[in-house]
């Protein structure tokens, strides 16, 4: 997603040598980050990684153990959280059940004293048709759906224009379809209202989609970080790798054979290696999607091409994932349900130029 809200020079968020230990166990190490104005910035990562720690860390609910935080240039590592000007949307929502939807919007501006009764209202209003809930205003949390009551707190989130918007896995509880619809409302709004935005989420496809810059987490530090497409199309770590696009992430024999970097899988095929070269790599990344299957009589190119066998087909609608068989190396390919191989099919596997990674 590309927001129409420039970024500017100088960070809204900045964390500078972030640590957090929890008695002998230390989560965070020596995190620094500067997020422009404007961005929406993904943590990503698997479960323990650290990223929802480091999003408290921001918000005040943590205290950092070593470091600073910065909040649109003012440090306020020692700040409560209500004095931050940072809002933050919970996995649970966290809606007041014996209130409205309307009292839940503006509890914030009322704990805040922020404006008088009327500004408040107005402000109320504004969110909710932002969110287009405005005519649910009276009704009951518990009379609104999942994804109603998403949208909600996501309105209770905004309603103070807030510095800094923060997302601890707001879409996780809500089911395929409605974290779909989701996901296009999060770009839409931030979209129209340009905040700086920290989205918390173990689901790549989600950080993909939704973010301006992903920063790519693994064991309490920052493995990769960058746009979308190029932390996708140019993992530079085992682990990136197969986070990201869950890649096929083989170990080879490096070697250079007339000017060329090959790597040697481990059934003695070899496939060209056209992308630069991570010093130390030894693995080899094949996204699934790079893998192209064609019978076993196809034209095979020595540098670009191997013999595989169908282990296991599973039809995925758009598309059909298969795991291969390379003499004792598994791999797996998504493939267009146009021709399907059965189990057993001797096939060949062709990667396209510049789709073979090296990686460390």
């Amino acid at each position: 997603m590309t927001s129409t809200a420039s970024p500017d020079a100088s960070p809204a968020v900045s964390l500078a040598g972030i640590e957090k230990t929890f008695g002998r166990t230390k989560v965070l190490h020596g995190i620094s980050l500067d997020i422009p104005k404007g961005t929406f910035l993904s943590l990503l990562g698997p479960s323990g990684c650290g990223k929802t720690t480091l999003l408290r860390i921001v918000a005040g609910l943590e205290s950092a153990t070593v470091g600073q935080v910065t909040i649109a240039g003012r440090d306020v590592t020692q700040l409560p959280p209500e004095d931050r000007d940072i809002a933050m949307m919970f996995q649970s929502y966290a809606l007041m059940p014996h209130m409205n939807v309307r009292e839940n919007v503006r509890f914030p501006l009322r704990m805040r004293r922020r404006g008088s009764r009327d500004a408040q209202e107005a402000r109320v209003a504004a969110a909710l048709e932002t969110v287009q809930l405005g005519h649910l205003a009276e009704r009951m949390p518990r009379q609104l759906s999942g994804g109603q009551q998403q949208r909600v707190a996501l309105a209770r989130a905004i309603v103070s224009d807030p510095a800094v918007l923060l997302l601890d896995e707001p879409l996780s509880n809500l089911d395929a379809r409605l974290r779909e619809d989701m996901q296009v409302e999060l770009i839409e709004l931030h979209r129209r209202l340009g905040l700086t935005t920290i989205f918390v989420t173990h689901d790549q496809e989600e950080a993909l989609s939704l973010s301006d810059h992903v920063v790519l987490m693994n064991a309490g530090r920052i493995e990769e970080q960058g746009p979308p497409l190029a932390i996708y199309e140019a993992a530079g770590s085992r682990f990136a790798a197969s986070f990201i696009g869950s890649a096929n992430v083989i170990p080879v024999a490096v070697e250079t054979v007339g000017g060329a970097t090959m790597a040697q899988l481990p059934d003695g095929s070899r496939l060209a290696v056209e992308a630069p070269v991570a010093q130390g790599a030894n693995h080899l990344a094949l996204r699934q999607e790079d893998l192209m299957l064609g019978p076993d009589d196809t034209a095979r190119s020595e540098a670009r091409s191997f013999a595989a066998v169908v282990e296991t087909r599973v039809f995925l609608g758009a598309r059909v994932r298969y795991v291969l068989k390379v003499g004792d190396l598994s791999l797996k390919a998504l493939a267009e349900p146009g021709r399907l191989y059965q189990a057993g099919d001797r096939v060949i596997v062709t990667i396209p130029p510049g789709k073979a990674r090296l990686v460390a």
